[in-house]
This record gives C-alpha cells, sequence and structure tokens, in this order.
C-alpha cells in the first residue's frame, strides 16, 4: 500500500535526528536481509517459561556499570520524541517508545563511560557550544528559549545535554578506535566508479527505511507494531524520529537512510515498490526475509547525469509571525501585504533594509542544493530569476515567509564521480559495520542490574 508521507518541517525537535545529522557519520548500507533463525543455538521449539519476565512491567530504574538511569530520565527523553511526533502517539505506542529509549539510554551510558575510561571524555564546555548551536539552527534562539521550551514539553536541558554528551563521545571513541584502522584500496574505488559509469543514466533511489526483525514465533506480533508505526506516520509522525528509536537496521542511527541506491540493489520484494513511488512516499509493511520493511522513497535521478535540482542557491528566507488571534482573513491580508512590501525590494542589496521597516527576520542560505528544499518550493525557487521572491507560504501558527533568489550555480552539463568520494562513501560503510561490532562488544561486557 503506497501513502504520501508528509515531513514534518515543525519536527524543530525532532532532536535525536537534529543531533545526528551534525555528528553522525554517513551510512549507505542496504535492507536488512536478516534469517531471524537462533544459529548455533541449541532451543526447544515449544520452551516451557518458568517465573515471569515481563519487559512491559519492569521497574524503570536500571543500573549500567554502577551508573543509574532513572524513570525520570526515560520520561524526558520519551517527551522528545513525543514532541517531533505531533503529540500524536497512543498508549500501547508509548510503551514501546519507553522501552526503546530505555534501550537507547543504556548504549548512551555505555558510550560515555567507553569515553570517559579511555581519557576522552567530553568536557561540559564542548556540550554547551553544541547545545547552543542547535538552539540557534533549529529556533532561532538562544539557549535560555530552548530550556524553555524543553521544560514546556516535558523534558529538560540535561537531558538534551547528555544526549548530546553521548553522540559526542561515541563519534570521538570512532575516530580513535575505529576509523584509522579502516582502509579501501584504490582498485576498490576504481571498480567502483567503473560500476557507476556504466550505470550513467539509470535511475537510483534515495531510501529511508525503518526495518523490523520477525522470525516464525513472532510474525504476527511484529506485524501489528509495523502497521501500528505506519498509523503514527500517517498522523504525521517524524520517520526519521522513528526509524531512530524503532528500526533494527544498522542505518537506525541516521533515521533509516540507506542513501543513493540503484534499482536491483535492494531485496526484489523493495525494489519493486520503490519504483512505483514518488518523492515523499511511503509504503509497509513490506514482508522481506527476516522480517518487517516500512519505506520511503526520500529523492530519485538518475546516476552521472545532470539534474537541475542540483544547482547550489544562494537564498534570502524573509518571514513574519501573527500575533495570537489572527483569524485566516487577518492572516490572507497580511500575506498579501506582505508579499507586495517584498517585491519592493528590487533584488538582495535591499532585502534586509526593506524587511527590518517591517519587522521582517531574515535568514541567508548561501550553499543549498535546490533538492534539499521541500518538493513544492523546488520547482518554485528554480523558476525565479535573480531578485524574484516565491509567493508567500506558511501557516498562522508558523508564519508566512518568501524565498528571494540571490545567486545560482547549475550544474554541470556531464555528471562525474570524484575518486574522493567513491573512497569517502565506502570507509564510512566499513567504519559503521566496525561501529556495530564495538556497540555490542559494550554491552556483551556491561554489568546491568534493574532495579526492583
Amino acid at each position: 500500500m503506497t501513502r504520501t508521507l508528509r515531513f514534518r518541517s515543525a519536527a524543530r525537535l525532532a532532536l535525536t535526528p537534529l543531533i545526528v545529522a551534525a555528528m553522525a557519520l554517513p551510512h549507505a548500507g542496504l535492507a536488512q536481509d536478516a534469517t531471524g533463525g537462533s544459529g548455533s543455538l541449541d532451543l526447544p521449539d515449544n520452551p516451557m517459561i518458568f517465573g515471569k519476565n515481563d519487559p512491559n512491567h519492569r521497574s524503570a530504574t536500571v543500573i549500567v556499570n554502577g551508573e543509574v538511569i532513572t524513570g525520570t530520565d526515560i520520561d524526558q527523553r520519551v517527551a522528545l520524541v513525543v514532541a517531533a511526533s505531533g503529540g500524536k502517539i497512543g498508549p500501547e505506542e508509548l510503551q514501546r517508545l519507553r522501552l526503546q529509549v530505555l534501550r537507547n539510554l543504556m548504549d548512551e551510558t555505555l558510550q560515555i563511560q567507553e569515553a570517559r575510561a579511555q581519557d576522552m571524555e567530553v568536557s561540559d564546555a564542548e556540550v554547551d557550544e553544541s547545545y547552543a548551536r542547535i538552539a540557534q539552527q533549529n529556533f532561532g534562539q538562544d539557549p535560555k528559549q530552548l530550556d524553555a521550551y524543553l521544560v514546556k514539553i516535558g523534558s529538560s536541558p540535561a537531558s538534551l545535554k547528555r544526549q548530546i554528551r553521548g553522540e559526542m563521545a561515541w563519534q570521538r571513541l570512532l575516530r580513535r578506535n575505529v576509523t584509522p584502522f579502516v582502509n579501501v584500496s584504490d582498485e576498490e574505488v576504481r571498480e567502483e566508479i567503473k560500476r557507476q559509469e556504466e550505470a550513467r543514466g539509470q535511475e537510483e533511489y534515495r531510501v529511508g527505511e525503518i526495518f523490523l526483525s520477525a522470525n516464525s514465533e513472532n510474525r504476527e506480533a511484529v506485524a501489528q507494531n509495523a502497521m501500528k508505526i505506519v498509523e503514527q506516520l500517517q498522523k504525521g509522525g517524524s520517520f526519521v524520529g522513528y526509524a531512530r528509536q524503532f528500526s533494527e537496521a544498522s542505518t537506525a542511527s541516521v533515521g533509516g537512510d540507506l542513501g543513493w541506491i540503484r534499482g536491483g540493489v535492494l531485496p526484489p520484494e523493495l525494489d519493486q515498490v520503490v519504483r512505483t513511488l514518488q518523492p515523499g512516499q511511503m509504503a509497509g509493511p513490506i514482508e522481506i526475509r527476516g522480517g518487517f520493511s516500512i519505506i520511503v522513497l526520500i529523492d530519485k535521478r538518475q546516476v552521472l547525469t545532470a539534474d537541475p535540482r542540483d544547482a547550489v542557491l544562494n537564498l534570502k528566507q524573509i518571514s513574519i509571525s501573527f500575533p495570537p488571534g489572527t483569524t485566516d482573513a487577518q492572516a490572507t491580508q497580511k500575506a498579501q501585504d506582505f508579499a507586495t512590501t517584498i517585491k519592493s525590494a528590487k533584488g538582495c542589496a535591499s532585502a534586509d533594509q526593506v524587511a527590518a521597516q517591517m519587522g521582517a527576520e531574515v535568514v541567508n542560505n548561501e550553499s543549498i542544493k535546490a533538492r534539499d528544499l521541500p518538493g513544492p518550493l523546488q520547482d518554485l525557487v528554480l523558476g525565479l530569476s535573480l531578485g524574484e521572491t516565491t509567493p508567500p507560504f506558511g501557516s498562522i501558527q508558523d508564519g508566512v515567509r518568501v524565498l528571494m533568489l540571490c545567486g545560482r550555480d547549475d550544474p554541470k552539463a556531464g555528471g562525474s564521480v570524484s575518486f574522493e568520494q567513491v573512497q569517502a562513501q565506502k570507509e564510512d560503510e566499513r567504519i559503521n559495520r566496525r561501529a556495530q561490532t564495538y556497540m555490542r562488544d559494550l554491552r556483551r561486557d556491561a554489568v546491568i542490574d534493574y532495579g526492583n
């Protein structure tokens, strides 16, 4: 079943994805192809369970190598995810989310502890600097305003700062203990470049995936869980946020992004569906070997072929907000007046001055690809000449804004791939695989005590 997925630009506090976007290593992993079997374990087909071990009724307090994770820690981190999903999470879904957040907090604790043990601890100053940057990039605010927002939604600055510390610590560990030992030969890079040249003109797809593993015993339960996730996404939940929390693929840490994939690379069940999707559409759950996948087509393009959407743009975003109580009619009139006034600027040179006269906010972005804009805006912006603006867009809640084109560098007529880009991509793939092994080792060696 195919659905159009509306990405929530207002998931300002899909904070996990926000931090990952800034810090996490890129991945180009593929959809999972796990067997879901028991391997070499000697397990009975119909085991009798002695005693009750229900994770849904486990105490919230967990001690990881002597460090306590409290129920408050879980509540505050869950609040971030709930905010990213617009608050539309039912009680049953919320319980599953709490369990996943607990697992994430345990991993985070292990990462911070490992960095401390190797004298690579992240300082408070580094955390505060990153926190201030997130406040500015996602709110246009100072840290105190972000503090207030986090408290308002039921989270806290301490919770977000701890997450920042964990992700910075993990990247620091990988740079020392994994990255220096990853090598990609020149021959491997040349072979990959040759494959891409041979595929010139073929379509390739940028796909997001949420993968849930399943076997014959839990297949129905996993399928039901997958459907519940789809329902939350249809209601406006953040795909990136849900992938981070629930996906069991190696790409969970980057919001399920599989990167650019050519036809025939994904499992056949997914490959057939991806070819029928348009950017922004979601499909699933789709049963594949080892479990179920929910996929979204983020974008598509032709291999090594120039695409106008690869144009690098210099844009000004000029915006105004509406006071509380503004009606639709009042907002429409104000938006029209706003657009008329901006047109009087007659180009980018005087745009800031005109915006200041009417109390508008100006944000500059001098290097953004057209394809990175929301779909409906791509064609609008690419149709502009220098100094022209888009029609006003927005909402009463978020305000109204226009984009003004101040510069444009079009892609070269013939696409090419650089040796350095291919080498970096293959290195990142190997770093990711070793990072997964590193994390498994930390979990295996951890002393974990669930409070009673």
